[in-house]
């Protein structure tokens, strides 16, 4: 099994996670670092899975973007894949919040026209409106 995990796909992520021993495998992983042998013991407390079983959960897992692996010798330790697990946490966020992700544009989009404003009233040739001037004379803002 490659050590880099492929570019992780959402949909790969939610797919993974619709397995109840893959959950229960992140949820031993997220205690930290373990050998398949010792997920296996774990995940056998609750039923009969066999250790080949369980390798291609994580294998699911891995190309899903949630685990990482390792190789010590012969062993492989997996982990889960901090980074990963944040990108789904991230998009279930946006879904809650779905206006969330037009806040940086909307931000930019106030800082020009702040800018347009500011050009026009420093703009060469045009003064500055005198603020003690309401612009209203006598009649609605009519002169006689």
């Amino acid at each position: 099994m490659p050590t880099d995990p492929p570019t992780p796909r959402r949909s790969s992520a939610f797919d993974a996670l619709g397995d109840p021993t893959r959950r229960h495998l992140l949820e031993l992983l997220a205690a930290g670092e373990q050998p398949v042998g010792a997920l296996v013991e774990a995940l056998r407390s609750r039923g009969s899975i066999s250790q080949p079983a369980v390798s291609q959960h994580l294998k699911v897992l891995f190309e899903a973007g949630l685990v990482t692996v390792r190789a010590e010798g012969t062993r492989r330790l997996y982990a889960l894949d901090r980074e990963g697990v944040a990108r789904a946490v991230a998009w279930l966020d946006e879904l809650s919040d779905p206006g969330a992700s037009l806040t940086g544009p909307l931000d930019a989009l106030a800082t020009e026209v702040a800018r347009g404003r500011r050009v026009r009233r420093t703009a060469p040739g045009r003064t500055a409106p005198d603020p003690s001037a309401s612009g209203r004379g006598v009649a609605g803002g009519r002169s006689a």
